[in-house]
C-alpha cells in the first residue's frame, strides 16, 4: 500500500522536500537524501502524521527502527502509538547480549542486531526505515523480529525504489511508503 496511490495533499511537500543527489555513494547511484525532508519541519511532520494515522489503534507494541534513519522515524512514531521503540544497530554498537540476523547485500554481507529480551513473543511490531530499495535490510529486521517471536505486522518506509523489486522479498509482509521514485 502506498499513500502516494491515496493521492494524500502532503505527499507533494514530503516529496518536494527529499534532495535526489546523482552518483552518490558512487557512480550511477541516484542517492535519496531524506536530510533535506529533516529541516523542513511542515513536511517531516507531515511524514509522521502519515505513518502514525495508519498505526494508531492497531494495538502495535513494538517499532522497530533500523540504522540510521529509521532512528529518526521510528521514535516519534512510537511515542504517538503508545509503543515501545527497539534500534536495530550494526554490529558492535549494542552493549550486553544481542541477537543478530546476518543478511546478503549487492556487494557482500551486513548484519543487524537487537538487545536480547527487547521484543517479548507475541508482541506486534512494525518495521520502520527511510527506504526500501532491494529489500534485504528490511528482510533481515523482518526475521530478527520474527525469531525473537514478534508477529511482524508491517514494514513503514518513506521513500520506496520499486525498480529494485524489494517489496518481493518480504515474503507477503505489507508495506506501506509515502513516496515512490522510478
Amino acid at each position: 500500500m502506498s499513500a502516494v496511490r491515496d493521492e494524500d495533499p502532503r505527499i507533494h511537500g514530503i516529496r518536494t522536500n527529499i534532495r535526489v543527489v546523482p552518483d552518490f555513494p558512487k557512480p550511477g547511484i541516484m542517492f535519496q537524501d531524506i536530510t533535506t525532508l529533516l529541516l523542513q519541519p511542515k513536511a517531516f511532520k507531515d511524514a509522521i502524521d502519515m505513518f502514525v494515522e495508519r498505526y494508531k489503534g492497531k494495538n502495535i507494541t513494538v517499532v522497530a527502527g533500523i540504522e540510521a534513519r529509521g532512528f529518526l522515524f521510528g521514535p516519534p512514531i512510537a511515542l504517538a502509538i503508545g509503543a515501545k521503540f527497539v534500534p536495530l544497530r550494526k554490529p558492535k554498537k549494542l552493549p550486553g547480549e544481542v541477537m543478530f540476523e546476518e543478511y546478503v547485500l549487492e556487494y557482500g554481507r551486513d548484519c543487524l542486531q537487537m538487545h536480547v529480551g527487547a521484543v517479548e513473543a507475541g508482541e506486534r511490531a512494525l518495521v520502520v526505515d527511510d527506504l526500501i530499495a532491494t529489500g534485504g535490510t528490511v528482510c533481515a529486521a523482518i526475521n530478527l523480529l520474527e525469531r525473537a517471536g514478534a508477529e511482524v505486522v508491517e514494514c513503514a518506509c518513506v521513500i520506496e525504489l520499486p525498480d529494485l523489486k524489494g517489496r518481493e522479498r518480504l515474503r507477503g509482509k505489507p508495506l506501506y511508503i509515502l513516496v515512490e521514485y522510478r
